[in-house]
């Protein structure tokens, strides 16, 4: 247990077992797991100026003293760091490096790994880890530097608390939780009241289907930081108006998850696909439903590879209990997110297919940071993974399910650091109207400018499935249907045509002819239209660096289809190909 005062506000919660699996345990083993990673923190530690991390130092460096704080006060069988005098002195070094960094308002310059700088900052995920190991190690610690800890994080949450708390946004809600933590290791109650208030209106804007937006529509990866905020938030105060939200949100990612853990970006207004298991935080470990969801994350993520600051927050926060069972027609139906009555998204899973399709719309944001909602379906499966989609990006109509226009009016120059995201002339890449389709197929009928365009997707047994595809050609403009397939890197692509490629540092322009009719890939075949091309690769705009400069990890391959009044139509089949086996 926990021996320190300010830990008393961390109860525990008892769930009702009615219809649920057995129980999600995990502390016992996960203590072990720190008590590896904690030598690993340790040997990237200069004890000269107490910065962790190689190259370029930056203050989210110095989110390691949260995983030590939890390892010096977590008491249990095989807690060998529990209250060691050194590890200590490790910790307060460490919190005097931020000290030292920060500037006359307590803001760090927002520095990153690869050179570039964005200005000074609160920077939300320093604070409330910085808060939170105060309030572990804080009756410990000599007068002295109780007192310099102290007056700095003060100064810092005096700063947070009067400017960081205003509109609903995913920063503005991790400040709120620090500001709590805040609140109860420096013994403020007019934080824990203010954090608890901005928290209560971050739950009320909460969407319907149990999500949150800051555009139009999901925001599946910055979700996990709302979710984050709101469990650690409840974790410390039991404030259980808060917890139904929490509960919604597990449904939610629940849904909208690949049968191989990754999340799904087909309705993320932020971000493109990447591979890879989320784990989920603490906030899912409070309600049956969420820890569910965990469980399956986890069945795919081996657990000696959770992180050090992982651990910590289930171990200081985390509640162990009983799991949901799924939902019925988890592993065989259509399900479809709903909004005001509207199916806004549908997920089908049907044996080792797995579609996602949205309807959520809107026009071309301006800022970087919400992406053009363009690439509206996926395709994944589960032998080779996701296959086609891959998500949002800007200044890259290669990306669109269909394109209106001329492509080349809308791209990404080198070195732009504030681009216009808006076409340069007549060209439609976003959808300005979305129904989403049920029956009899699964599908989305769109609008682009003066254009219908149409998607249906079938699957037709366990190793293929079709998608069929629809236009008109009224406006006199070339109108295009582009299929996003996501790279393997340094694997062969050949094609009906007779070519062979590798995918990778060379870009690669394949005409129809070469194309001829099929792209085998990834170990699948696709087979599309004699008029269709191949172009490699699409590269995205990527919002984190300055230049929005992105790169062939994130790029996509394309399969250019082009309409017109004699070929409004189109089918694509993507088949499986059987695995080669090995001899005995």
């Amino acid at each position: 247990m926990l021996k320190c005062a300010w830990m008393t506000a961390i109860l525990m919660l008892s769930v009702g077992p009615a219809a649920m699996a057995e129980d999600l345990t995990f502390k016992a083993p996960l203590v072990t797991v720190l008590m590896r990673r904690i030598p690993e923190i340790l040997d990237a530690y200069d004890p000269e100026t107490g910065h962790f991390g190689s190259g370029i130092w930056i203050c989210n460096d110095q989110n390691n003293i949260y995983p030590l704080a939890v390892a010096y006060a977590y008491e249990s069988p095989g807690s060998r760091y529990y209250k060691d005098p050194k590890l200590l002195g490790v910790i307060m070094k460490a919190g005097d490096a931020l000290i030292e960094d920060a500037d006359e308002e307590g803001r760090w310059e927002f520095r990153k790994k690869d050179g570039s700088t964005w200005g000074m900052i609160h920077m939300p995920w320093v604070y409330s880890r910085w808060a939170r190991s105060f309030g572990l190690i804080r009756d410990d610690m000599p007068p002295e530097r109780r007192e310099k800890w102290e007056a700095a994080l003060m100064l810092g949450y005096s700063r947070i608390a009067e400017r960081a708390l205003g509109r609903v946004h995913n920063i503005p809600a991790h400040h709120a939780m620090g500001l709590y933590a805040a609140g109860l290791a420096l013994e403020r109650e007019e934080w824990r009241r203010q954090a608890a208030d901005f928290l209560l209106k971050v739950c009320k804007e909460q969407a319907e289907g149990g999500y949150w937006s800051e555009g139009s529509g999901p925001v599946v990866s910055y979700n996990f930081v709302y979710t984050d905020a709101l469990g650690t938030y409840y974790a410390m105060s039991k404030d259980e108006r808060v917890l139904g939200h929490i509960d919604k949100a597990a449904v939610f990612h629940r849904r909208f998850t690949y049968p191989d853990g990754a999340r799904v970006e087909t309705v993320d207004e932020r971000n493109p696909y990447h591979p890879g298991v989320t784990p989920g935080n603490v906030g899912f470990t409070f309600t049956p439903v969420g820890r569910a969801y965990l469980r399956n994350q986890w069945a795919n993520h081996p657990w000696d590879r959770f992180s050090a600051d992982y651990i910590a927050s289930l171990l200081l926060y985390g509640e162990e209990g009983p799991v949901a069972e799924e939902p019925p027609g988890a592993s065989g139906a259509l399900f479809v997110l709903r909004e005001g009555g509207e199916g806004r998204a549908a997920t089908l899973r049907h044996g080792p297919w797995f579609v996602c399709v949205s309807a959520y719309h809107a026009p071309i944001p301006r800022s970087r940071w919400i992406q053009d909602r363009q690439n509206l379906v996926s395709i994944y499966h589960d032998e080779v993974g996701l296959i086609l989609g891959g998500g949002n990006t800007k200044l890259q109509p290669a990306w669109s399910n269909f394109t209106v226009g001329e492509m080349a009016l809308l791209r990404h120059e080198a070195g732009d650091e504030n681009p216009d995201f808006l076409p340069k002339g007549e060209l439609y890449h976003v959808p300005s109207r979305a129904v989403l389709v049920e029956k009899p197929e699964l599908g989305l009928d769109l609008a682009y400018g003066a254009e219908t365009c149409r998607v249906r997707v079938q699957p037709k047994d366990a190793r293929s499935i079709e998608y069929r595809i629809a236009a008109t050609s009224q406006s006199g403009l070339p109108v295009a249907a582009h299929l996003t397939l996501l790279p393997h890197l340094q694997q062969p692509l050949e094609t009906g045509g007779g070519q062979t490629t590798t995918i990778g540092d060379e870009p690669v322009t394949l005409s129809a002819d070469e194309v001829g009719g099929s792209v085998t890939y990834g170990g699948y075949r696709v087979v599309v239209p004699e008029t269709a091309s191949l172009h490699w690769p699409a590269l995205p705009h990527n919002p984190y660096r300055k230049d929005g400069r992105g790169d062939l990890t994130g790029a996509r391959i394309e399969v250019r289809i082009p309409f017109d009044a004699a070929h409004a139509e189109h089918t694509v089949l993507i088949h499986i190909l059987e695995r080669r086996r090995s001899a005995d």
